[in-house]
């Protein structure tokens, strides 16, 4: 019996002391207000219930911190790092079609569709050339009056060529100077430094009277580019047509994505990106001077946190959220560059921005992105209907564009695949039209009415752009040397139409 007693008073003791414990008042208690507590269970929609001990978090609740946080940076590594995948997807695909650094690409037949290159035009040629400064400075010979820049290896501006650039249009010497070189600089160039090695030079020249050859013949003579080492003897310069060619020069949209980034990584001086972003790539794995090998949790992560990133870029293109895309309030236009070249907008960068525009569009220039009157170009975007609805190649559509059309040099539609953003294929080798085509045909008033179907509008073909049964698609409208009325938004293209729908 003392002994039940005593583990009875025992119990009692404990059970009162607790109590105590638990209704007794610190000397130096604090009042803490209620936003600062964790409770022991929190219900998400998310991540469900996430359950902790006093604030601290329980393995499982853990668990799907990390996971979740791990999804949230592959997520963001896709959409912030998209530019530097692009890119490196561009001069891969231009290596596999058979072009090294300081070759010439030179589209003399015009790209077509067999190419896959994100809305790029099949009305003008087009030339590349990767500049790489690993090994020192280039040297670049612009002849003429091509339309060109140079982007570096996170496709950010480094230098108009060109119309737009310090030559003006009449050609001239341009050196190209990265990270690393600590030499004397020669004079007689016009000179723009990079912070990366690889770069994408990108040129257009303007057809004269529909020749092709003669238009693109000062760029094929008179074009060079060579290490400055070799200033005083360059070497011959190659040039390869890629016209018809099929390659592809388009990042992934699944996992496969990280390995792209991760070359760039790899590549590139340390120094080259932002802390920040360059933090996030490390976050999941991406790392200079480390091997790129998440393990079998990661793997699974990143090819969800890929799907995802895929799924909000493209709802960013092609259903924006942000009204100030949108050239008018009446209309479904709207631009791609978001906050101009570089993104920013009084100090802010402009991220959904960046990612529309990486997602769709190549080439970095401040000439295509706030062009001067009469100058560069402009463009103007839609996947969508008169109704907001998206088009549809199996409908019927068209377009009039009032006159007088605001142009100093010429306009042109192209229509684009909603898969893969490049031109979208059919039995139309143009993928489009512009208005130096000598087939087309005004309206009485001088507008011009397109019209965009499976199959040529009787009495229109003319003025006809092929679209597919069954396949989304998209257009830009480019103005080049686009005139004070569209700045002003005095002018306004027309919304797409629908004439016929698919079953009438």
């Amino acid at each position: 019996m003392k002994i039940q007693y005593f583990i009875l008073a025992a119990v009692a003791l404990l059970l009162t002391t607790s109590s105590f414990a638990q209704e007794k008042k610190t000397k130096y208690a604090a009042e803490v207000p209620p936003y600062l507590l964790t409770p022991d269970k929190v219900e998400t929609d998310l991540l469900g219930d996430l359950e902790f001990f006093d604030g601290m978090p329980s393995e499982g609740t853990v668990n799907k911190a990390y996971d979740f946080l791990d999804l949230a940076r592959g997520v963001e590594t896709f959409l912030s790092g998209m530019p530097a995948a692009s890119i490196y997807a561009m001069l891969e695909g231009l290596k596999d079609a058979g072009l090294k650094p300081g070759d010439l690409a030179l589209f003399e037949g015009l790209m077509d569709a067999r190419t896959l290159f994100l809305t790029a035009q099949s009305t003008t040629p087009y030339a590349f050339a990767e500049i790489d400064l690993k090994n020192g400075p280039m040297v670049v010979e612009i002849p003429g009056p091509v339309l060109g820049s140079l982007d570096d290896a996170f496709f950010r501006f480094v230098s108009d060529v060109g119309l737009t650039g310090p030559d003006q249009g009449k050609g001239g010497k341009y050196l190209f100077i990265g990270p690393d070189f600590e030499g004397d600089i020669p004079e007689g160039y016009f000179i723009a430094k990079s912070t990366t090695y690889r770069h994408w030079l990108f040129m257009r020249v303007f057809v004269k009277d529909g020749n092709l050859p003669e238009s693109t013949r000062a760029l094929r003579e008179g074009f060079r580019a060579y290490p400055l080492a070799q200033a005083d003897n360059p070497p011959r310069q190659k040039i390869l047509d890629l016209s018809g060619q099929q390659f592809n020069t388009i990042h992934a949209n699944n996992d496969y994505f990280y390995e792209e980034l991760n070359a760039v990584i790899q590549y590139e001086p340390a120094e080259a990106f932002n802390p920040e972003l360059v933090g996030l790539f490390a976050s999941i794995g991406i790392k200079k001077g480390e091997a790129f090998a998440p393990d079998e949790r990661m793997q699974k992560i990143l090819k969800d946190a890929a799907a995802i990133g895929n799924a909000t870029a493209r709802s960013l293109v092609f259903r924006p959220r942000d009204a100030a895309v949108y050239f008018y309030p009446d209309r479904q236009w709207y631009t791609s560059f978001a906050g101009g070249h570089d993104f920013m907008n009084e100090g802010e960068m402009n991220i959904d921005g960046r990612a529309i525009f990486h997602y769709v569009a190549t080439g970095i220039t401040p000439a295509m992105s706030v062009p001067k009157v009469g100058t560069g170009s402009a463009y103007a975007f839609t996947p969508h209907d008169a109704n907001g609805d998206y088009l549809d190649g199996s409908n019927t559509y068209k377009v009039t564009l009032p006159t007088p059309i605001p142009v100093n040099n010429f306009w042109s539609f192209m229509v684009y695949s909603g898969q893969h953003r490049s031109m979208l294929e059919t039995d139309q080798k143009s993928a489009g039209l512009d208005s130096t085509s000598p087939s087309i045909k005004p309206n009485a008033d001088g507008s011009y009415t397109i019209w965009f179907g499976p199959e040529a509008p009787k009495g229109h073909e003319d003025n006809w752009i092929q679209t597919m049964p069954g396949k989304s698609f998209n257009v830009l409208l480019r103005l080049y040397g686009p005139l004070e009325p569209w700045f002003n938004k005095s002018w306004k293209p027309g919304d797409f139409e629908l004439v016929e729908e698919s079953g009438d």
